[in-house]
């Protein structure tokens, strides 16, 4: 069982995560900086969304001195296409348009930090969706937040309820943080 000893930061403004880590029974407090989160783009999926998560724990240099940091990236890899966060509706609905009837992959970036020690590893699930109408990409859209998501979508909103026909994977990773692995990197930190 994990005990924790130190303060722990989440620097993620994600509603989710900090659900997440309240589920896990962490004592945590959200802090936010904000980052640059452009990256080189040889870079594979996996260490895409790991680069990010390192790019952002580095942003926190001072606050590793007293506490774990904990910062997480996600993306969606459609085919060879990195689904970012959707500009606008339409941008959302093209976004989920592409996802509709077919496999997708989500990719979790997730840093440990604390002093000079770093940890950092990534998750991916495999996700199917089903055939999406027009009608019913529009009614997600403008009745749930796709904006601050990566692939336009929650697995956690009506979208997933309805859309997400299986998964291969942890479920939580494509929620935005994978907890089995972070519970296990925390036992191990």
């Amino acid at each position: 069982m994990y005990i924790q000893k130190l303060p722990i930061i989440l620097a993620s403004k994600s509603p989710r995560r900090q659900e997440l880590l309240k589920l896990m029974n962490l004592d945590f407090k959200v802090v936010l900086k904000e980052v640059d989160e452009s990256y080189p783009e040889n870079l594979l999926p996996a260490e895409i969304a790991v680069y990010i998560a390192e790019k952002k724990a580095a942003a926190f240099i001072a606050e590793r001195k007293d506490s774990i940091v904990i910062t997480a990236d996600t993306i969606v890899a459609y085919q060879k296409e990195i689904l970012g966060k959707p500009e606008d509706a339409h941008h959302a609905a093209e976004m989920l348009g592409k996802l509709s009837g077919t496999n997708h992959q989500v990719y979790t970036g997730v840093s440990i930090a604390y002093d000079d020690k770093i940890q950092s590893f990534y998750d991916v699930t495999e996700v199917f969706f089903n055939e999406l109408t027009p009608a019913q990409i529009n009614y997600y859209i403008h009745n749930n937040n796709p904006y601050d998501k990566a692939g336009s979508y929650g697995v956690q909103d009506w979208i997933g309820l309805v859309a997400v026909e299986r998964m291969v994977g942890s479920y939580t990773n494509v929620m935005g943080l994978p907890t089995e692995k972070l519970y296990k990197a925390l036992m191990n930190f």
